[in-house]
């Protein structure tokens, strides 16, 4: 079997690191148009991972701990004005796990999986294969199979799968079949704060306007930080035009007090926010994972999470099938349309909520920050129930 990997960012370099573990007699192309000298480590976009994800980059030897903030606590509150305020408190102690998740740049997540990809290929390098700095144009569907164009023409061989895990940002994606804008902006920067700073703890935190995040990141020479997303409606959006000092006193009043008091703001970036799905991950044999099959509102950080998880389980059902005695009699089109439904229980339920949330933010009913609080109120005295939901976030489905 052959299978083109379009896309080395997270998604498509763990699924180009786990197919080259699990499938031993499966020829591997990774696509990527970013030249492979471009410095990937530059990259201080900030990216917030589960539990079950960090497992996964251990396992794959790209984890590098010392980059990373380990998430021991999550704290979740409703700002005022409301008449019930409500708070939810996640603590790993209690679920019995060393952390919920991790928070670290962007690069320094994918240098170490690009790393062991290469080191990997240098040594196969009859069934793995890189191709950076090739753009993929199209990809046209074949007999038993689909042609990528290059630019340079098709390629002459065919592949039997296409894995596209090249999403980009919602502004700049291509509409798909289930789509919605919100019309919201997330402004997305860091954080310093005075000693001892968040020590590990992620602060939710729902506002009037929309949801306000801080992401504990490890302190440098400085002192502690945190990664912040900020999000705003378009309509009521003024941040561009506040100074630094005018920003961190709007972010400091919409805070809780357990996250402490600010002391500087970085430079913050806009982006654009939306809902952006493919209600199926397969079409023929082209599969998308990650944002190239479902962009989601940051509200709840699982994005990219549910992006690894759709690689592994298409690594595993491909494994599964290629050490089946049976798999001469079942094909590979069976195969992928089986991991479509099989992912469908945890796609939907995750685009689902965060749609509805992002929605909430919208609706300016008088009661409504007060039911969202009792919830929250409701959830912190329902142990079972914020365990359960503590595991879907830490693992999915």
């Amino acid at each position: 079997m052959k299978i083109a990997v379009i896309g080395a960012g997270p998604a498509g370099l763990a699924l180009a690191l786990l197919a080259a573990e699990r499938l031993p007699d499966t020829e591997i192309h990774l696509f990527d148009s970013r030249p492979l000298d471009r410095d990937v480590r530059a990259d201080a976009r900030t990216l917030a991972l589960n539990l079950g994800s960090v497992r996964l980059l251990q396992r794959l030897g790209a984890w590098q701990a010392e980059s990373a903030q380990a998430i021991q606590t999550v704290h979740v509150s409703q700002a005022p004005p409301a008449p019930v305020a409500g708070e939810v408190w996640i603590r790993a102690a209690e679920l019995g796990v060393p952390q919920l998740g991790a928070v670290l740049p962007y690069g320094a997540l994918v240098a170490p999986l690009q790393q062991c990809w290469l080191a990997r290929a240098a040594g196969q390098p009859a069934r793995l294969f890189s191709r950076f700095g090739t753009a993929v144009l199209a990809i046209r569907p074949r007999a038993a199979g689909v042609e990528l164009d290059c630019g340079e023409g098709p390629l002459v061989e065919g592949f039997d799968l296409a894995v596209v895990a090249e999403g980009g940002v919602f502004a700049e994606q291509d509409r798909k079949p289930v789509t919605s804008d919100y019309r919201q902006n997330a402004w997305v920067g860091s954080v310093r704060l005075a000693p001892p700073g968040l020590q590990g703890m992620a602060i939710e935190r729902f506002t009037r306007n929309g949801p306000l995040a801080l992401l504990p990141l490890p302190p440098d020479a400085q002192g502690p930080r945190a990664a912040l997303v900020w999000c705003l409606p378009q309509a009521e959006d003024d941040i561009a035009g506040l100074s630094d000092a005018q920003r961190l006193v709007v972010i400091q009043q919409q805070l809780p007090e357990v996250a402490g008091r600010l002391t500087g703001i970085s430079a913050l970036k806009c982006f654009a926010l939306g809902l952006n799905v493919e209600p199926r991950l397969l079409q023929g044999r082209t599969l998308r994972i990650g944002n190239a099959a479902q962009t989601l509102h940051p509200v709840a950080g699982q994005g990219l999470n549910l992006g690894l998880r759709d690689a592994q389980a298409l690594v595993d059902a491909l494994h599964d099938w290629a050490e089946s005695p049976a798999a001469g009699a079942v094909g590979l089109d069976a195969v992928l349309a089986r991991i479509d439904r099989q992912r469908a229980p945890d796609r939907w339920p995750m685009i689902a909520a965060t749609d509805f949330l992002a929605r909430s933010f919208a609706w300016r009913l008088p009661g409504l920050p007060g039911l969202r609080g009792l919830a929250l109120a409701g959830l912190e005295r329902a142990a079972p129930l914020k365990t359960a939901l503590a595991r879907r976030m830490m693992f999915g489905a």
